[in-house]
């Protein structure tokens, strides 16, 4: 089966979608445009489809990379039959694929080469092929002190080292006990002796064991830190009963050479050798394939998890185009102050004390007064970090003192905002302001607009991953920028305010290019149409082609430029112009006209009709943002503290990170708390993100407080009455300590899965 046939059966698709969207990719465009812009080559593949479609050829061609390297190896051993060949054209994993070619892979001298080399083949073939003979005797004839074999014991020991290097590379063989292992094995943790204080952490897996093909990925990333820190030892049982299952295995291999215990005299020793092919060779291959697919599977959900919080942080509603203010709260340092207009440029930056030692309070409302009055703020955007809620009482002093300003303000995630702050990124774009008074700028912009700001951060700063240090770096990039890429383009991009970190996003633009845009602008103004592309050095036909149609000039010379219409599909508006006797200023914002016309009526040869539907949605609302409308949440006031938090209390709070055990929320006390799966809905849940996303809003009630653990637990359900906190016995206290247990849910229960959600 050829790359594109496998690919349409693994997406429900027909080949020709499949090979009109591989010779796009072939052809240098990007998925975002593709999925746009050209529905009717690929019949309406969606982003998602190709994504996969992209993932899934980079395999299949490294497959077929592979395959060719192996059948010239293997050929050019002279060992390649048409049986073999067969089953490695057809090998459709690179597993199967590498234990097809294990037996002819070139390898340091093995003990079974070493038998080969002294002649001892022949003997283990003779045993093979006739039981009847006895091992013991047919060995003399191979003794020969001068090619190592002293004995017989020795000749013996080397032909059962090739029979069992023979059936360590039997290809069928290994895949069946490899899948065996995976859905019966058992992954056993324990803690290395004589580490349990430093091991604390991990508490929970000092004698753990699950299923190794059920372990979820946050558990399974924990376990391999661990062992990783050699504070864990991880074991794999072939079963639940180990020795038990051990014998079935080696019987399953006894089977597979046709082992029989007919008291014919060869069957005892070859009984042997297959109980030490399994021990030695294959199950110790199985160990760390079975680990190796263990922590690759955890890996990839683990980049799942956090590229769908990258998305759901990105794509956050923007507070929009109005003169903020952001706070970076501190204590002893103070809090810096930054205030932008409504594009984002600096308008003043200060340093404010209102917090111990210095408690400036009167003279830090003064001053930020002052600054709100003089700049017009719209909106005061306050960093979550250490005196966040400290900081939040002193604006609403603010809001108290001097009710003449109308502001609101707003609490915001300041991840990664110290990052950018050190970044070469923030030295060049603000090079006279302190690495301090950076962080409180961006604090600012991402309110107006997260996703232009956060993608001058690298992903993995931002903190909405679960072990995201522990996953592969490599594909782990790759997962995220893919992320930032499809958010950049859904939303689009004001060419003509954007940076050159938002322009390099956009599809088809390079960073020399976006940097040659912004250069371009400052020389020579804004941009007043899409024509004017073409000018910017280095910006050619094709990369004009991909980026046209997701840059916007917005309030240009052609409206249509401030939408998402390609200008290459310009003609087909002109036609509707031409037949309703419209211009196009007539035309846009014309809903209820709009729908009215029949898009089949405006197709060609060149645009069908899934284009012309598009065009028409996008004179309908041009330019319209797929981001939700902005929404703030107010924390309950008094509650600034772990230690201020009671069971019972209901509170606001913000989802900040979604994992596959549950969300954490921020409530407004500089420690998240954890909404557990089980208690995100009253319903059951199978995946959290379908309860909530990153950013979104929500009630929970507190069903546990741990001050010294720093543990929140809360819950999402709107009936909570029937879950009790089991009470602890009192030291000391008998009648306390014989109370009965209560029969109602034990909020333990909670606790522990807590505990082990949080191994980060």
């Amino acid at each position: 089966m050829d790359v594109i046939q496998r690919i349409a059966e693994e997406l429900s698709v027909n080949s020709k979608q499949v090979r009109a969207a591989v010779a796009l990719l072939d052809e240098g465009a990007t998925v975002p445009f593709i999925s746009r812009y050209r529905k009717e080559a690929t019949g309406g593949l969606d982003d998602t489809q190709l994504r996969q479609l992209e993932e899934r050829l980079g395999y299949l061609r490294e497959l077929n990379e592979r395959r060719k390297t192996i059948l010239d190896s293997i050929s050019s051993q002279d060992k390649l039959t048409p049986e073999l060949e067969k089953a490695i054209n057809e090998a459709d994993t690179k597993t199967l694929l590498e234990d097809l070619y294990l037996p002819y892979k070139p390898k340091r001298r093995t003990k079974a080469q070493i038998a080969r080399e002294a002649g001892l083949e022949p003997l283990a073939d003779a045993i093979l092929d006739d039981r009847s003979l006895i091992p013991e005797q047919i060995a003399a004839a191979y003794i020969d002190a001068g090619k190592g074999v002293p004995d017989a014991i020795a000749a013996l020991d080397g032909a059962r080292q090739i029979i069992m290097e023979r059936i360590s590379e039997d290809a069928g063989l290994l895949a069946e006990l490899r899948e065996r292992v995976w859905q019966k094995g058992l992954i056993h943790a324990t803690v290395v002796s004589g580490k349990e204080l430093v091991a604390e952490k991990f508490k929970d897996y000092f004698d753990y064991q699950e299923a190794i093909n059920k372990i979820p990925s946050h558990r399974a990333l924990a376990l391999f830190r661990g062992r990783n820190e050699d504070l864990l030892s991880l074991t794999l049982k072939p079963g639940t009963e180990d020795k038990e299952e051990h014998t079935l295995c080696t019987q399953f291999v006894a089977r597979h050479l046709n082992i029989k215990d007919i008291a014919r005299p060869a069957d005892a020793w070859l009984a042997e050798t297959a109980r030490f092919a399994w021990k030695v060779k294959l199950f110790t291959r199985i160990d760390l394939d079975l680990k190796l697919r263990l922590r690759e599977a955890a890996e990839q959900e683990a980049i799942r998890v956090f590229a769908n919080n990258l998305r759901d942080l990105l794509l956050a509603a923007p507070a929009g185009p109005k003169a903020t203010m952001g706070l970076d709260p501190g204590i002893r340092t103070g809090v810096k102050v930054a205030i932008v207009d409504p594009t984002g440029k600096v308008l003043a930056t200060d340093t404010i004390y209102p917090h111990p030692p210095r408690k400036q309070w009167d003279e830090s409302i003064a001053t930020l007064a002052k600054l709100i009055q003089k700049h017009r703020v719209d909106l005061v955007s306050i960093g979550n970090g250490t005196a966040s809620r400290e900081t939040d009482q002193l604006v609403a002093d603010v809001i108290k003192r001097h009710s003449e300003l109308n502001f609101s303000k707003i609490t915001v995630s300041e991840a990664g905002a110290s990052v950018y702050s050190a970044s070469e990124l923030a030295a060049k774009e603000f090079p006279e302001l302190d690495v301090s008074l950076r962080g409180a700028v961006s604090i600012a912009r991402r309110l107006q607009d997260p996703l232009s700001e956060l993608v001058k951060i690298d992903p993995k700063s931002i903190g909405v991953g679960q072990y995201q240090h522990d996953v592969n770096q490599f594909q782990l990039a790759r997962g995220l920028d893919v992320v930032v890429e499809d958010c950049v383009n859904a939303v689009g991009v004001d060419v003509n305010t954007a940076s050159v970190s938002l322009l390099k996003q956009v599809s088809g633009l390079s960073a020399s290019v976006s940097e040659n845009i912004v250069a371009f602008r400052d020389e020579n103004g804004p941009f007043i149409n899409r024509k004017q592309l073409k000018k910017v050095p280095r910006l050619g036909d094709k990369a004009y082609e991909q980026a046209a149609g997701f840059l916007r000039v917005m309030n240009g010379d052609n409206p249509l430029d401030a939408s998402a219409v390609h200008p290459e599909a310009y003609p087909v508006v002109e036609a509707i112009m031409a037949t309703t006797g419209k211009s196009i200023r007539d035309l846009i914002g014309q809903s209820g006209f709009l729908r009215t016309l029949n898009p089949a009526n405006y197709t060609n040869e060149h645009f069908g009709l899934p284009t012309v539907t598009d065009i028409l949605q996008e004179l309908e609302k041009p330019g319209r943002d797929p981001r939700p409308e902005f929404k703030s949440v107010e924390f309950k006031a008094g509650i600034e503290k772990i230690s201020d938090l009671e069971p019972g209390m209901r509170l606001d709070g913000v989802v900040t990170n979604v994992a596959n055990f549950g969300a954490f929320v921020d409530i407004g006390v500089h420690q998240d708390g954890l909404v557990h799966i089980s208690h995100l809905s009253d319903t059951f849940v199978k995946d959290p993100r379908d309860a909530v996303k990153t950013g979104d809003m929500v009630k929970v009630k507190v069903l546990e407080v741990d001050i010294e653990r720093k543990r929140i637990a809360l819950s999402m359900k709107t009936n909570t009455d029937n879950i009790i906190v089991e009470a602890k016995p009192e030291r000391n206290n008998p009648k306390q300590a014989n109370k009965p247990k209560q029969q109602a849910q034990s909020q333990n229960l909670m606790a522990n899965a807590f505990a082990k959600a949080l191994k980060k």
